[in-house]
């Protein structure tokens, strides 16, 4: 079989966007995240997911239209590592690698969709059947962040990371203790709970001491991970902090490629990398960056702040590397929750079953799509 791409188009998904508690909000109507549909001669469609503005990714396809039209959708590593070469000098890891990225998974989709096989064993076997998800909620007041936990432990979460918000911004370390204070008590000691600072966001006032004086206090509440607790680019005091504190250091969202992750690996410095498929180049760089870590002891799990594709491309990863157990569940997000035929749901224990459909083994469904695109058509037929 020989399936060449014919077109590949995107839709920016608008109207219901999470806020992310950035310092400069995200509102309902703007644009952070694109679903992308790669069709072929063979009428089979695959679908891909981009962290980034719509009218971006748009850009961008015009711009790599030259190097996959006419290429073979069934070599998802060999046609996207020949659009990183032939674009690289244009601004790797920017608009340009986030849109490969999208077209990376719908790659996949489609191989997985050709050979009637899930993406998962594809990449080179089944390690698991189910993994369990961590809810992602925004900081909030205590109270409030109390009500917030309770609603998704309620809907069956066992785990629990909450970030960015007012934590760290307030300047009021009472404040951030008593966030954290009550999102244990509501999750209960039974529950996992991870923090996330939010130092990728703009202006973020604090330092190495501020983390390591953070860490220590999130130690008693029994945190099993601080991610992003410094700016993105101090990598010198990310290895300090690492190195001190007693609870684990994650980060990496903002880096793209596997070249901007071999230093903080090397280096160990984090304990829990955290690349995103909707961002790094797609599955098969992000296949490429979980190996490494491996080889470097380092933990990976893929930081997911995304969509329904996004979770299903993570899924798919977590089913195929050996020590994944965890994926990132936006909590209440509409992108992740109400764009798909069937909905995620969760068993029992709080588990997400990995779908073992071929592809990404999940189904977009259009109409639901209507309501947050008005390019959803696109996404089905060439």
């Amino acid at each position: 079989m020989s399936l060449k791409i014919t077109s590949v188009v995107a839709a920016p998904l608008r109207g219901e966007s999470p806020k992310g508690g950035w310092s400069a909000e995200i509102r309902p109507a703007d644009s952070v995240h694109a679903l992308i549909a790669v069709h072929t001669d063979g009428g089979i469609i695959g679908h891909g997911s981009v962290f980034t503005d719509g009218r971006l990714v748009e850009a961008a396809l015009k711009v790599l239209e030259p190097l996959f039209l006419g290429e073979k959708a069934l070599e998802p590593q060999r046609v996207t590592e020949k659009l990183h070469q032939n674009t690289f000098w244009m601004g790797r890891g920017g608009t340009l690698t986030h849109a490969i990225s999208g077209i990376d998974i719908a790659l996949w989709d489609i191989l997985g969709k050709s050979l009637g096989q899930p993406v998962g064993r594809l990449l080179g076997g089944i390690y698991r059947r189910r993994v369990q998800p961590y809810c992602s909620l925004l900081m909030e007041e205590p109270q409030r962040m109390r009500e917030s936990i309770g609603e998704f432990l309620g809907r069956g979460f066992r785990a629990f990371k909450i970030g960015w918000g007012p934590f760290g911004r307030a300047l009021d370390p009472k404040l951030d203790e008593a966030i954290v204070r009550a999102a244990r008590e509501a999750a209960g000691p039974g529950s996992q709970l991870f923090v996330d600072a939010g130092a990728s966001d703009a202006y973020w006032p604090h330092g190495l001491k501020w983390a390591l004086r953070t860490a220590a206090m999130l130690k008693d509440y029994d945190v099993a991970w601080f991610e992003e607790a410094l700016s993105p680019d101090a990598i010198d005091d990310f290895c300090k902090l690492r190195e001190a504190s007693i609870v684990p250091i994650a980060g990496g969202e903002v880096l793209t490629r596997r070249q901007a992750f071999l230093p903080w690996l090397s280096r160990r410095a984090l304990d829990i990398v955290q690349p995103d498929v909707t961002k790094v180049g797609g599955i098969s760089e992000q296949r490429r960056i979980a190996w490494l870590a491996e080889e470097f002891g380092v933990k990976y799990v893929g930081h997911g702040w995304n969509t329904a594709v996004g979770l299903a491309a993570d899924l798919q990863l977590a089913a195929a590397m050996p020590q994944t157990e965890l994926v990132e569940f936006i909590g209440g997000s509409p992108y992740v929750d109400g764009i798909t035929a069937e909905p995620f749901l969760l068993d029992k224990e709080g588990y997400l079953a990995i779908p073992d459909a071929p592809g990404l083994g999940v189904r977009l469904d259009p109409d639901k799509l209507a309501r947050y695109t008005d390019r959803a058509d696109v996404l089905f037929k060439s």
